[in-house]
């Protein structure tokens, strides 16, 4: 019996490597063997009483026209995600800085920090002036659209405009009837993170129920962090963060962003955080993007909307060339204004 069971795993072994198929990968807790597009840099910081590293890319343009856009990444996203967007910018002439946030894909993940959204602005406002950038425009997905609110909110004479995509954070969830949970709660919930889960979440959320092999990439690099040694302290900075974007609302201060902004929203999209804790009359009426991008775009003043009508949280993965023709031309009236 047991020789037939060897003989068996010998021959899916064989089978496997006759037909190409590798291991799924273990990345490490910082993505240490994942490839971004351009050179990873690092900037090293002292916060909250530890020394913390930030990475970031910054791609310079052959034919500068004077702007900087600074990009920030979403919740279950990294500075590489962004890659289809980089390179349009740069065309076009735009210095374009990427960090990956503390917490997420290359950069520190502390055993302990008071995550907040004014931090992590005042971290990424550290890192703008460390390059001797002044001002800039702030473009934000996902949890990376809180952030860059926030940082709106807090630094708004440093901004040529606000450029917000798919961003959470568009309804106060708590108030909405979502449950709150712990973080020990979340972080039990991160430990069973698989790639299978991520790529069904996805395909629902992000690419409006349609599946592309390219994607495949994104899903396994989320995935290779919860591979193998640090898979804790990634899960842990994964709940930690949860919290932060659960209990700091930013959805009541639309009407104090005075910059120009520019919003691109995939209206397929159904993202809200916690939605499957709350009852299924709450689930019904969140994360309805369709209604948030005309609601948010009439309480921000000086806001354009954009709207993708078919696509989801990801339009700039989704349909890459739309978007960044959208994107750019947007760009062209918020530097005019």
């Amino acid at each position: 019996m047991r020789k037939a069971v060897l003989l068996s795993a010998i021959l899916a072994v064989a089978g496997a490597l006759a037909t190409g198929v590798q291991a799924s990968p273990a990345y490490g807790p910082n993505l240490e063997q994942f490839p971004y597009p351009f050179p990873v840099e690092r900037f090293e910081f002292d916060s909250q009483g530890q020394r913390l590293s930030m990475a970031y890319m910054d791609v310079k343009p052959e034919r500068p026209n004077g702007r900087t856009v600074l990009l920030l990444h979403g919740k279950n996203f990294c500075g590489a995600t962004w890659e289809g967007t980089i390179r349009p910018l740069a065309a076009a002439g735009y210095r374009v800085v990427v960090p990956d946030q503390v917490g997420f894909c290359k950069s520190t993940k502390p055993a302990h920090y008071q995550y907040s959204f004014h931090q992590l602005a005042a971290n990424t406002r550290a890192l703008a002036d460390r390059l001797g950038i002044g001002r800039v425009t702030v473009m934000g997905h996902s949890m990376g659209g809180m952030l860059a609110m926030r940082y709106a909110l807090v630094h708004p004479d440093g901004l040529d405009g606000l450029v917000l995509v798919n961003p959470i954070g568009l309804e106060d969830w708590k108030a909405e009837g979502v449950p709150y949970q712990s973080v020990d709660s979340w972080y039990q919930s991160e430990l069973k993170t698989s790639a299978e889960g991520i790529r069904a979440y996805q395909k629902a959320t992000y690419y409006s129920g349609e599946w592309r092999p390219e994607y495949d990439r994104w899903v396994e690099m989320l995935a290779g962090m919860y591979r193998g040694e640090g898979r804790e302290l990634v899960a842990w900075n994964q709940a930690l963060t949860y919290d932060m974007v659960y209990t700091q609302p930013v959805v009541h201060e639309l009407e104090k962003i005075r910059v120009p902004t520019l919003l691109l929203i995939g209206e397929r999209d159904n993202t809200a955080i916690g939605k499957a804790l709350a009852p299924p009359e709450v689930q019904k009426r969140l994360g309805n993007y369709a209604e948030l991008g005309p609601r948010t775009a009439s309480r921000i003043p000086n806001a354009t909307l954009v709207r993708f009508p078919e696509l989801g949280h990801s339009p700039q993965i989704q349909q890459p060339a739309r978007f960044n023709a959208a994107l750019l031309e947007g760009l062209e009236r918020l530097g005019a204004r």
